[in-house]
């Protein structure tokens, strides 16, 4: 019996293949990402192959097998020698357990970095230190420590004063950490000597390498009660939460208009001013009362989520 296990894809179309302990599945990995891809006729597999990978199309055939269902030991030393019993593991910790949930879909992505291990959680192979919301740590493999990163007592002073709420801890040390936030999705942005402003609450994580602040958003006076984001600049990856599937605009098409509850954030190249519904309160957003909206000019993209939050109550009118 062979163990349930990723090995060398025995078809050559990616470099590891899911075996669940009795035949091959359509679950394939090549450089830590996942996906499916169907097996091919044995056949067509053979005569892609070249003759010093394979040794010759009988001894193909016979390890492959004709229904795709040859062990993964067998079938991956034809085209890998010693490669697969070197990936042969130490036991199977799914011994006795079958279904879909250990079957290969629900494998740890690999790669380096911070990748996505679905579209709700974060995968970071800790590296280099990095910085990650308080709480978003759901689990974690390795030898990996946390720590309170307060920001300096400026930052402290100006998540009081602005409410924007971005509460840090710093992760180093050797292993996997994954974050989520509330099973919100998440998005992966890479900054090349470059900025962008965000809502504080969609910060999920972000490279150690960025410098961070909490600003005033531009056009937003006191006298609409302040409206700040956080900003992020330099190079490096940025992990965003949406509630739902996001669109993202490009503010040099036409005049742009968000609602303030429903932006995520913005390249730090635009223009931004807070344009206020007179005519329309009731009838824009969500909010109760008049609605205000951030109005975008210039080159950019702007972010914007399928959602404007809690609904806001009306006033009690007693």
């Amino acid at each position: 019996m062979t163990d349930a296990a990723w090995y060398p894809d025995p078809t050559g179309q990616a470099e590891l293949r899911y075996y669940d302990g009795s035949q091959w599945t359509e679950h394939v990995s090549t450089g830590g990402q996942q996906s499916t891809a169907p097996l091919a006729p044995p056949q067509a597999t053979v005569e892609q192959e070249a003759p010093t990978q394979v040794g010759s199309v009988a001894a193909a055939q016979a390890a492959y097998g004709d229904s795709a269902q040859a062990q993964p030991a067998q079938a991956a030393s034809v085209q890998y020698g010693q490669q697969a019993a070197q990936a042969q593991p130490a036991g199977d910790p799914f011994a006795g357990i079958s279904g879909d949930l250990i079957d290969g879909r629900f494998a740890e992505i690999e790669g380096s970095g911070a990748v996505l291990q679905n579209k709700k959680l974060l995968r970071v192979r800790v590296g280099e230190p990095f910085q990650a919301r308080q709480g978003s740590m759901v689990a974690y493999q390795g030898n990996v420590q946390f720590k309170y990163q307060g920001g300096g007592v400026g930052k402290f002073l100006k998540r009081a004063v602005t409410g924007e709420g971005l509460s840090l801890m710093g992760v180093e040390g050797q292993g996997d950490v994954f974050l989520a936030d509330a099973a919100k999705e998440v998005h992966i942005l890479h900054l090349n000597n470059s900025g962008i402003s965000i809502n504080g609450d969609h910060v999920l994580a972000f490279s150690n390498s960025l410098q961070w602040n909490i600003e005033r958003v531009q056009g937003a006076g006191m006298l609409t009660g302040g409206l700040f984001n956080t900003t992020l600049r330099g190079t490096g990856w940025i992990a965003v939460t949406t509630e739902g599937e996001p669109v993202v605009l490009n503010a040099g098409e036409a005049p742009t208009f968000a609602d303030t509850n429903a932006v995520v954030g913005w390249s730090l190249g635009l223009q931004t001013s807070l344009q206020k519904s007179f005519t329309a309160g009731a009838l824009i957003g969500r909010g109760s009362g008049e609605a205000f909206q951030v109005a975008f000019h210039g080159a950019g993209f702007v972010i914007v989520q399928p959602s404007e939050g809690a609904v806001v109550p009306p006033h009690s009118h007693n």
